[in-house]
């Protein structure tokens, strides 16, 4: 049985995770989950964003799952859109997730390893 105050702790973090994804203005982070992408594992490389960022207190970024990005078969698909500029990464597992938010949302630097030119024929 929790207490109250797990039970709190619960809700709020549930809570954080909910207005995550509801944020429209800064950085934001698509993880394509239709059934192609969740197949390929999108899903607990979505959740890897949520709780990466969550855990860390990263402010001004959204994370939204969408449908169809349209590579299936370098699926997950991940894209980052900061403004007018778009980065699209595939093959991403909970590792490549890691490094997006280290290198490329924190450090600035794309994760050229997974960017989709390497992968498109």
């Amino acid at each position: 049985m929790k207490s109250l105050d797990d039970l709190k702790k619960i809700r709020e973090k549930a809570q954080r995770k909910v207005t995550m994804r509801d944020k429209q203005d800064g950085t934001r982070i698509l993880v394509g989950m239709a059934t192609c992408g969740i197949s390929a594992g999108a899903r607990p490389v979505m959740n890897k964003f949520v709780e990466e960022i969550a855990e860390r207190d990263i402010e001004n970024i959204t994370v939204t799952p969408v449908g169809c990005i349209g590579e299936c078969a370098i699926e997950p698909i991940v894209e980052v859109l900061e403004g007018d500029k778009r980065t699209t990464y595939c093959k991403v597992d909970e590792d490549v997730a890691q490094r997006i938010i280290d290198e490329h949302i924190l450090g600035g630097k794309i994760v050229k390893d997974n960017i989709i030119g390497k992968f498109r024929v």
